[in-house]
């Protein structure tokens, strides 16, 4: 528990707001801030995923606001930031989460699967940011930017979310820029594989057993709270100075390559077309 390291009032007063915060890694972040004493918004898509988000955080003792909400429609955005702040008080903590991806070799995507996953990590991320810049102005706050290793290394398949990732991190760099005179910081946590989520069943994280284990220098996946455990540091006073970093929080897993990953989901893309012959 993050509490048996931090103080429970750590974010106390604090209102965070977390795109895609109703399941996965951004929930795990969501209930660590919760369990520091933050009030939490979260939207996403599915109400049904934010009804369990809402559960999980209300039994930490949090306060917490949900919107049902498309990041790629600012005015939704829009409506679910104001709203929150209206809820629990000015948001002071930003988590832009929400994220898509899918496995497609770049000749295989389609202009509009291209975009759908631009719209959704770099664009979506535009529109909270703007959203809740007059809030985190006014708190001087902190925008925590959720990447991904394709940013920065070239993973077979993934050209769409590699291209977003990689303008996410240069997006975080120019925001950390330019509010900085506002006090506002700005970062970007790299999670790698992390047991049990979407993101790793739709990067063929069942397709080999083990083969995140061997790809990890420590030689397993991430527990989901090891990933909110980095982010609440980021945006807690303990990190005050940090702004415009890039931390990457994988168990090595980028130092070793995509090698492994690539020649794996090659067979499994081989093995299917056998199948279908």
């Amino acid at each position: 528990m993050i509490t048996d390291y931090l103080s429970p009032t750590l974010l106390a007063g604090r209102t965070a707001f977390i795109t895609g915060g109703g399941s996965g890694v951004n929930l795990a972040i969501a209930k660590a801030f919760a369990a520091l004493g933050a009030r939490v918004g979260i939207c996403g898509r599915s109400a049904e995923r934010l009804a369990v988000g809402r559960t999980a955080l209300e039994a930490l003792g949090a306060g917490v606001f949900t919107a049902t909400a498309d990041v790629r429609d600012a005015e939704a955005v829009q409506a679910a930031i104001d709203g929150c702040g209206a809820a629990l008080g000015p948001i002071s903590i930003l988590v832009c989460g929400a994220a898509g991806n899918f496995i497609a070799p770049a000749e295989e995507i389609s202009p509009k699967g291209f975009r759908t996953v631009v719209d959704i990590d770099l664009l979506g991320t535009f529109h909270a940011t703007r959203a809740a810049f007059p809030q985190l102005r006014e708190t001087r706050g902190s925008v925590l930017f959720v990447s991904g290793g394709q940013s920065f290394v070239p993973f077979a398949f993934q050209a769409h979310v590699g291209a977003a990732k990689a303008g996410i991190d240069n997006l975080m760099q120019n925001l950390a820029l330019e509010w900085g005179r506002y006090g506002i910081r700005c970062n970007s946590i790299v999670p790698g594989p992390v047991k049990g989520t979407e993101g790793m069943k739709r990067l063929g994280g069942e397709a080999e057993p083990g083969l995140w284990d061997q790809m990890t220098p420590l030689g397993r996946m991430a527990e989901p709270e090891e990933i909110g455990q980095v982010a609440a540091f980021l945006v807690s006073p303990l990190a005050s100075y940090v702004s415009g970093a890039r931390l990457t929080v994988d168990g090595g897993q980028n130092l070793t390559g995509s090698s492994l990953f690539n020649a794996a989901l090659a067979r499994e893309r081989t093995g299917a077309r056998s199948a279908a012959r």
